[in-house]
């Protein structure tokens, strides 16, 4: 058979391409074009060099260059203290109702350092190890006879090694020797916990479990929190990452597009969100980036609505807070337009309103700004417009304390939060914005007594002189949203 890929054509024997559908990669095994040697494709120079000998492809995303996760490994080790052994494990498959499942979800962490997006797997640094081979070492799970007929093939260790840039690979039965053999080297020990300031800990996680064994089995060892380096890493994002995070971004300006033609009077909100995930999965995303928001009328004004079973009456407008997913990365965007197509005077009002805050926002969003500061300022453009709508008096804001009561009556969240391979991405508390994050704009206006509520959102990367817009291409202003409805 031929496999194309943009700029790019191979062709395999059937027999020798093995498809991985859990981990959606493809292995050759041979079967390689004739006047090529073995493992080798001919591909555009347009594509790394590792691309062109690999042997795994990704057959729904595109492949990851491996060293994006060797450089955080490399970089994450010049945070820890001397003598120190990381451990690091996958998330677990969550359970549903009798012996149905969630589907898995990998631990962003542990991808961040090796790019295995798979169950049972476990991570090793050990930089000052005695043995070599010891100071990074991978653990996935091995694929049984009974694995193999229910679930399909797991990784391989050729295939870890690939994705991974890892050279040691065991299966995760040898873990634990391993790990009790390099802990008695090690002085400090790095383990995992969620620490984002609103996470819940509703459930105890595998590294939660394994915190608790560790302690007892080494009470005397000095304990760290890997977490703390791993935020700050993560902040800042690789050209890799962002690269990914701009596919997952055009993927979400295709499905909103589409929606854009499809909406109209009568239509269900949970129509608008098959639309989306029809596009989204059709351009070779998982699916949504998180549970989608689609409300219309009154629905709009309810911050997180997630029932979207309502019907988009004339004369309303419908907020869309949806995004895709691509490679593990996350799109986050927010539009709120009209169902028939044309804003009435009032809506175009509060939406422009809106979107100037979202402008004027983007315009401090700068280098050494921190958040609390960040969201202070945007408050005050905020007040000015609600004073502008007639939905605050003057003279009573004037008179109001720091806390701003009268603007959060309408606007009562925050404007932005990182983004990237977590929707809401990990940083330290109120750490200072910095070139080459990503961050959400999300400012909304939202007046229940008139049934609606506006919110328009873009993601930026934080750049050197100006911010990046990485929804250039989205329709934004009421002329290219009335425009683009009616094509």
């Amino acid at each position: 058979m031929i496999k194309e890929r943009p700029n790019c054509q191979v062709e395999l024997n059937t027999l020798d391409l093995k498809v991985f559908r859990s981990i959606n990669i493809a292995i050759f095994s041979g079967g390689v074009t004739k006047d090529k040697e073995m493992n080798q494709v001919s591909c555009s120079t347009l594509l790394p060099d590792w691309f062109k000998t690999s042997a795994l492809i990704h057959m729904r995303y595109e492949a990851i260059d491996p060293q994006f996760f060797v450089r955080n490994r490399e970089r994450l080790l010049q945070n820890l203290k001397p003598n120190s052994l990381v451990v690091i494990h996958a998330n677990d498959i969550f359970p549903t109702n009798a012996d149905g499942t969630m589907t898995f979800r990998q631990n962003n962490d542990l991808f961040y350092l090796t790019g295995v997006d798979q169950e049972e797997t476990v991570l090793i640094l050990s930089p000052d190890a005695a043995l070599e081979e010891d100071r990074a070492i991978l653990f996935v799970r091995e694929t049984s006879e009974q694995i193999a007929i229910w679930e399909g093939d797991k990784l391989s260790k050729e295939q870890a090694t690939e994705a991974s840039g890892m050279k040691n690979i065991q299966w995760t039965d040898a873990f634990e020797p391993a790990f009790r053999r390099l802990a008695l080297q090690a002085e400090n020990i790095y383990l995992h916990t969620n620490e984002y300031v609103a996470a819940s800990q509703i459930v105890e996680t595998r590294n939660r479990r394994f915190i608790s064994r560790c302690q007892e089995l080494y009470p005397l060892h000095n304990y760290e929190r890997v977490a703390v380096p791993l935020q700050q890493l993560r902040m800042v994002k690789d050209p890799e990452e962002i690269k990914f995070l701009q596919k997952a971004i055009d993927i979400t300006e295709a499905g909103f597009r589409r929606v854009l033609k499809f909406l109209k009077p009568g239509v269900g909100e949970w129509e608008l969100e098959a639309e989306y995930l029809h596009e989204f999965v059709r351009s070779k995303s998982r699916g949504f980036s998180y549970s989608p928001i689609i409300g219309s009328g009154k629905n709009a004004c309810a911050l997180h609505y997630l029932d979207n079973d309502d019907i988009c009456e004339d004369g309303e407008m419908v907020l869309m807070d949806v995004g895709a997913e691509y490679g593990n990365w996350n799109a986050d965007m927010t539009r709120t337009v009209p169902v028939n197509g044309k804003f009435s005077p009032r809506q175009k009002d509060v939406y422009e309103a809106v979107l100037r805050v979202m402008w004027g926002a983007n315009d401090i969003l700068r280098p050494g700004l921190t958040p609390s500061e960040y969201q202070k300022q945007v408050l005050e453009i905020m007040e000015k417009e609600l004073i502008g709508l007639g939905l605050i008096d003057a003279e009573e804001a004037k008179k109001q304390d720091k806390s701003k009561k009268l603007v959060k009556k309408y606007f009562m969240h925050g404007t932005s939060h990182h983004l990237g391979l977590d929707v809401h991405d990990v940083f330290p508390a109120n750490a200072p914005y910095a070139v080459g994050q990503v961050l959400t704009i999300e400012p909304g206006i939202y007046i229940p007594e008139e049934d609606l509520g506006v919110r328009i959102e873009n993601d930026v990367m934080i750049g050197e002189a100006d911010n990046v817009n990485m929804f250039a291409n989205f329709p934004t202003t009421v002329e290219e949203i009335e425009a683009a409805m009616a094509e």
